[in-house]
């Protein structure tokens, strides 16, 4: 190898005083950075303290409409513009009573994992690299937990929404052969069945593929909250003697409303006798699979064609991870390989490692989202987050039979996972938003609604990994302090 001594001259400098992004100073750059990084221990370390979400005010909102920026500005300035402007003002979703959505509380090691791949500046479209080889082993593991073969594909992406988007992608080219491709759709007149409750990017995902969202068909829930089987039998069948194409049935494990779960096994049996693609969208239930007393729930999920899920919800790693498994890879590959000169594959090198991630979705670029998974799942091992699984589902049995001892509030549907629908009784809906609008700006707690029967409720979702009883005894209190301050005006 050649010593740094024996390279040629170098080139004379340029008129601009820099021509490089490298600091001047590396030990001040150190400086400022470590301060960021202990900003942030103590920032997570002292979460209890903090309000769990505060509007921004006026001063804060008018600061986001400054022009460009020509003129560099010393980093120590644009870090104390964070400091103020922003970091103060963010999501919650860190806060242990954060319960409105369902959004994953971080970790300290997804954090430091986005610092370092931060550093890496890995492109993950392709080639042959390590990310990508991480990424890969994220995919095994995701396959393994889900009970699918040791060959199936994958692929990390920002989100579920992104990949039922895919999973539709995958399905329709599989149902109509890749000359769909180039071809387009032509008369071809396919549909797609959910439950009622399916989650909203599903319908989307048929409108952006180009089947519209008519064709999705929504079938009705039983006592259980999961999809009726036999309405769904019935549906196709009349779909087909219409002359239509029954493509894909997304079963939902976890739906978004109240938590509840098909029944999988009985979507995978009736998929194999229509021979439809059957893909789950388990946004946050997935990871219930590695929960002993959850994963029987989820059974028949390891028999699906594709399931969606995301790592940045149960499984605590940092916003965005989401991931899709598909259970052939060649029938994945089908739906997004395309060859182009400038992405020539060879058989040593760089530009090894064929096929590419970019063969399995419709990014060329892509961030390294897998260390930040492969490290919380090395970190904390799959036994540590079932345990998370267990005591938030544990939680919201906590807070369920808190409120059946209040007079003052009801449940209003089942608690299947970690999810808890309930209502002020008398209550009407304008009372509901508000009281959560109440909680929310004050900082005491952030939950969220949602219509149940018609009628907008009270929905706490349960998935930080810092959420105690305490916290949930601040919500149920603050609800009642606030519904008894409404109801004397």
């Amino acid at each position: 190898m050649t010593a740094f001594s024996e390279f040629p001259p170098a080139l004379p400098a340029l008129s601009h005083p820099r021509s490089d992004l490298d600091p001047l100073d590396w030990s001040d750059m150190r400086a400022i950075g470590h301060r960021m990084l202990d900003d942030v221990f103590n920032d997570l370390e002292n979460l209890r303290d903090q309000p769990v979400w505060q509007p921004m005010p006026d001063t804060v909102r008018s600061a986001w409409h400054a022009k460009l920026p020509q003129a560099p500005t010393e980093l120590a300035i644009v870090y104390k513009a964070y400091c103020r402007d922003i970091a103060p003002y963010a999501t919650g979703n860190r806060h242990p009573r954060f319960m409105g959505w369902v959004h994953g509380g971080g970790s300290v090691v997804g954090m430091l994992a986005e610092m370092l791949a931060g550093g890496l500046n890995a492109n993950l479209g392709g080639r042959d690299h390590a990310p990508i080889a991480c990424e890969q082993q994220v995919i095994r593991w995701a396959a393994e937990m889900l009970g699918f073969p040791d060959d199936a594909s994958g692929l990390l992406v920002t989100g579920t929404s992104m990949a039922n988007l895919m999973a539709v992608l995958v399905a329709r080219t599989d149902a109509l052969g890749e000359g769909i491709r180039t071809g387009g759709l032509a008369d071809a007149a396919l549909t797609a069945y959910a439950a009622a409750g399916v989650h909203g990017c599903v319908a989307r995902a048929l409108d952006i593929a180009g089947i519209g969202s008519d064709a999705l068909r929504l079938i009705a829930c039983g006592a259980d909250g999961g999809m009726d089987l036999a309405t769904l039998r019935t549906t196709i069948a009349a779909d087909r003697a219409h002359g239509l194409t029954p493509f894909l049935v997304v079963g939902t494990a976890g739906s978004v409303d109240t938590g509840a779960i098909d029944d999988l096994a009985g979507l995978a049996d009736c998929c194999a006798e229509q021979e439809v693609w059957f893909h789950v969208d388990a946004a946050y239930g997935a990871i219930a699979m590695l929960s002993d007393a959850k994963k029987p729930l989820l059974t028949g999920i390891e028999r699906s064609d594709s399931v969606a899920f995301d790592f940045h919800k149960w499984a605590q790693v940092p916003y965005d991870a989401g991931c899709l498994v598909v259970r052939c890879a060649a029938s994945h590959r089908a739906a997004f390989e395309r060859p182009a000169n400038y992405l020539k594959r060879e058989t040593r090198g760089l530009a090894a490692g064929s096929p590419w991630p970019c063969d399995f979705g419709p990014d060329l670029s892509r961030g390294f989202r897998a260390l930040k998974v492969w490290m919380t799942l090395s970190t904390y091992g799959t036994d540590r987050l079932g345990q998370i699984v267990d005591r938030t589902c544990a939680l919201a049995v906590y807070l369920a039979e808190r409120i059946a001892r209040e007079p003052l509030l009801a449940c209003v549907a089942p608690v299947h996972l970690n999810i808890v629908c309930f209502r002020v009784r008398g209550g009407d809906d304008t009372l509901h938003a508000t009281i959560a609008a109440d909680l929310q700006e004050g900082g005491i707690a952030a939950p969220s609604t949602t219509r149940i029967e018609g009628r907008v409720v009270l929905r706490a979702a349960i998935v930080n990994h810092r959420t105690r009883e305490d916290d949930i005894d601040a919500l149920i209190d603050g609800v009642i302090a606030f519904a008894a301050l409404h109801r004397q005006r």
